[in-house]
């Protein structure tokens, strides 16, 4: 299962900033996915770890889609805020 990490469409960008909005500081803690969720991150950075030990990164400005079914461990290394959206 892949992250997908890019750079919002100007579209993408306006459409979520009708989204909801989370914040955490920094931390780590398991998650799974039980829908799918696209996000953007306001601000902060963060490093995912997959079950089969790969990496992933991605901050401030990136669109992130995480897969339904997704099981990792998320390390906030500077707070995060990101407007998101499940389904």
């Amino acid at each position: 299962m892949d992250i997908e990490v890019r750079k919002p469409t100007e579209e993408e960008q306006k459409e979520a900033e009708s989204w909801g909005i989370w914040e955490k500081e920094v931390s780590e803690f398991p998650w799974e996915y039980s829908d799918k969720e696209t996000c953007i991150l306001i601000g902060g950075e963060v490093e995912v770890t997959l079950e089969d030990r790969s990496k992933v990164n991605f901050k401030a400005g990136d669109y992130v889609v995480f897969p339904k079914g997704l099981k990792c461990t998320w390390k906030i290394t500077k707070p995060v805020k990101k407007y998101y959206k499940f389904g």
